[in-house]
């Protein structure tokens, strides 16, 4: 099927008028006759043995119309492991764990009838950190793993080892004993990240005619759908999830949140039910960016051949699996990415500990697994005194060369994108001298990652007016992948102007299954669907046409709202005209099509307990950065940013551009300003905005961008996903080049002010995590 070229153009987005005036109705906007308002009964301690719930003072209190505990909703979800209750049952696992739902005619009723919950508790042992977790004789978080039911298998388990995933190909030990390798080990560490969508989660639920209606800001609807149904142990059609424009998700909302609890409540109601956390809820118990520990080891000759390689990486998933599970797959791609290896040996944990659950976040473990790597890749280069460009240009990735998971790539892309960066950086000065008296280091960071496929569906209906509707179960986050390429994409195929395709809102009842926004997979996986169901509109319209112009359907061809013959411009009929006629002879012209994952091969037995063992669609990126580091205080200060990305096709550059731009920021901020800790007691101390630093407008650094364009794809048109990938190297980067300023080593994000001038003044303590150093493995669970 051929696709009209109008498909690439800076199309504007047809929601930025009424968002940028104040006048979209996001979920936490929405009202409902009769509405009820909820809140959550929460604990206050991270590990306890309940000994009784006592509700009854709460049902007792002004405007209580309903209440939900443990008892109403006993069954478990999750990702991999069903490890999650809705409320605590018999333990308390993390601080703010919901023990009981309320909902009430004002919230400030709810409110005081959570706070009325009587909670009877025995304290038990906590373990608040990973090395806790991993000590000798630690508690457990889940003294009952072994009876959790397993839904994917493949994964090795044990204690507060929620999930363990690894990769081996090839003989490491003997790359190791080689005698001309030096081998390089390098330790790193990280801390959680908040996702500070500007809406926090929200869910308003009505029980109608014995279904629910679940209106939420979700990036997953079809998820939603599933897990409200099995937490409440009704079938999945009982369950229709709509979705109003949402206010941000990068992540945070790729899971179920608040909405099971909605739902509990206006079953027992009888009438709609609102419920929305408050920023201090968000900041205490958001699905974070996990914090992580990685260890890296490689075997490098002097010539700069990656004989060998092997990392640990512990990931903190706070108290249930969730999402971590499934990301122990990305370390394969990541640290095992970027770079040619001979041998490769990867372990990836997800660690129980008694905090509040992590999740999934633009860039996933991505983030923190290329600052690692491209850091280890310096400390490489300067170990064999090699100039780290140079190492680079001769060992990334390209055209047939086998990945860790023995996937063999297609296509040169690396080498040619890091010349492109220096096409960059030869066409504009040095900042330099920007730096003044201040500390000057430039640091080149590249990465290699992927758009998440998976299954979508999509149908497109003919208006009678010409224009067309596209119905999916895709959700607009912000990316504009609903707003502009999916648009683009119809009109191209149909012949219309992008402007004239009208794309519904989620709504399970009307789309097919969709595995959800994430993962740059909108454009990629809803755009391919799309394309199918408009082959069949097109092939429909056709027939029609050619039966009005006296044509055969192959020798039509459809463009700017018409119909016409091949060769004969202004001939034919308009778009509007065939699609009346159609109505009255066959019908309103529709189709339907679906998309997922082909699936490309990794080497048998080589990865276990992988979701994912290779990759669909790789993706490729190299940033540059150039820092000035005062050496009184260790403030950094970023001169100038550079961007080379793979895009495969760019549909939208405009579009695409904002999404770097952002993703840009959105990195400084990891890199440089938002650090969580975690107190004794399990609490999250960084409990509002006024102790949570983000970047503000004066931190945002202006990003020269080059798209590259023509690598292999099998999304439409070429297409890549290009929302999720901007954020990768930002922190690797960043720390590259604060290391070449200092002198020093850099093995900790965020790069804060107090932490750097540890660093310059040579009192940082050497980073050691002994509970990881000798994990290569004895400790290997499989």
């Amino acid at each position: 099927m051929s696709v009209a070229m109008n498909a690439t153009m800076n199309f504007p987005r047809r929601d930025a008028r009424d968002k940028l005036r104040g006048r979209t109705r996001y979920t936490v906007d929405q009202v409902r006759p009769g509405m009820l308002h909820a809140a959550l009964a929460r604990a206050q301690v991270p590990s306890a043995r309940i000994l009784r719930v006592d509700v009854s003072a709460a049902r007792r209190m002004p405007g209580v119309r309903a209440v939900a505990t443990a008892a109403d909703g006993p069954f478990r979800h999750g990702i991999g492991i069903a490890d999650h209750p809705l409320f605590a049952t018999d333990r308390i696992r993390y601080d703010g764990e919901p023990v009981a739902a309320i909902a009430a005619d004002t919230l400030a009723q709810a409110q005081a009838a959570a706070a009325a919950v009587v909670v009877d508790l025995e304290p038990l042992p906590a373990a608040i950190s990973m090395a806790d977790a991993l000590a000798p004789n630690a508690p457990l978080v889940h003294a009952d793993w072994r009876d959790y039911e397993v839904l994917f298998e493949g994964g090795a388990r044990g204690g507060n080892v929620a999930w363990e995933a690894t990769v081996v190909r090839g003989d490491v030990d003997a790359a190791f004993a080689r005698p001309d390798v030096e081998i390089v080990e390098s330790t790193f560490r990280v801390g959680r990240q908040n996702h500070l969508a500007l809406e926090p989660r929200a869910v308003i639920a009505a029980y109608e005619d014995g279904r629910f209606h679940i209106e939420t800001s979700t990036q997953v609807p079809w998820s939603i759908k599933n897990a409200t149904a099995r937490f409440l142990n009704v079938p999945a059609s009982d369950v229709r999830v709509t979705v109003p424009p949402v206010g941000g998700g990068f992540g945070l909302k790729f899971d179920w949140a608040l909405e099971p609890f909605a739902a509990l409540l206006t079953r027992a109601a009888g009438r709609p039910v609102r419920l929305v956390n408050s920023r201090q809820e968000e900041m205490l118990t958001c699905l974070c960016r996990e914090n992580a520990e990685i260890r890296i080891r490689s075997a490098v000759t002097q010539e700069g051949e990656i004989a060998g390689r092997e990392a640990v990486v512990l990931m903190d998933c706070g108290a249930y699996g969730g999402e971590q599970i499934f990301l122990t797959t990305m370390t394969a791609h990541t640290l095992g990415g970027n770079y040619r290896l001979g041998a490769v040996r990867l372990v990836s944990r997800a660690i129980y500990t008694n905090t509040a659950p992590n999740g999934a976040f633009r860039g996933c473990n991505g983030v923190y697994n290329t600052f690692a790597l491209e850091r280890h890749t310096d400390e490489i280069c300067a170990a064999i005194r090699i100039d780290p460009l140079a190492f680079r240009r001769r060992n990334v990735l390209g055209n047939k060369d086998i990945g860790s998971t023995g996937q063999v790539f297609e296509g040169d892309v690396l080498k040619p994108m890091l010349e492109r960066m220096s096409e960059l950086r030869a066409a504009k000065p040095s900042t330099q001298h920007l730096a003044g008296e201040r500390l000057y280091g430039r640091g080149t960071a590249v990465c290699t990652w992927f758009v998440f496929v998976g299954p979508s569906a999509a149908t497109v209906h003919l208006n009678a007016d010409g224009s067309a509707t596209l119905v999916t179960a895709g959700v607009e986050i912000g990316s504009g992948s609903m707003m502009q390429s999916l648009p683009q994409i119809v009109a191209g195929a149909l012949g219309l102007r992008p402007e004239n395709v009208v794309v519904r809102t989620a709504d399970t009842d009307a789309a097919g299954y969709d595995v959800g926004v994430g993962g740059g997979r909108t454009t990629v996986s809803l755009g391919a669907a799309s394309l199918a169901a408009c082959q069949e509109v097109r092939s429909k319209l056709l027939d029609v046409a050619a039966d009005m112009l006296e044509a055969a359907p192959e020798d039509l061809v459809l463009r700017n709202g018409r119909i016409e013959i091949t060769g004969a411009e202004g001939s034919g009929t308009t778009i509007a005209a065939v699609a009346q006629r159609a109505q009255t002879i066959v019908g309103p012209i529709s189709g339907s099509g679906a998309f997922t994952g082909p699936g490309v091969p990794a080497m048998p037995g080589c990865a276990s307990g992988h979701f994912i063992e290779a990759l669909d669609i790789p993706v490729f990126a190299v940033h540059e950065c150039e820092v000035a580091v005062d050496p009184e205080t260790g403030h950094v200060d970023v001169l100038s940013y550079r961007v080379v990305q793979d895009v495969g096709r760019a549909l939208n550059p405009r579009a695409i551009f904002g999404q770097i731009q952002g993703g840009v920021v959105q990195g400084l901020g990891y890199a440089l300003h938002e650090e969580i800790s975690i107190g004794a007691n399990g609490r999250i101390r960084q409990d509002s905005l006024e102790t949570y630093r983000v970047p503000l407008a004066a931190d945002v650094v202006p990003v020269d961008i080059s798209l590259y364009e023509g690598a292999p794809s099998i999304g439409p048109l070429g297409t890549k996903g290009a929302g999720e990938v901007p954020i990768l190297n930002v922190g690797a980067a960043i720390a590259c080049a604060v290391a070449n300023a200092i002198g020093r080593r850099v093995a900790e994000l965020p790069l804060t002010p107090p932490r750097v001038l540890e660093l310059i003044l040579g009192n940082d303590r050497p980073l050691t995590l002994p509970h990881i150093a000798n994990a290569w493995r004895d400790n290997v669970l499989t």
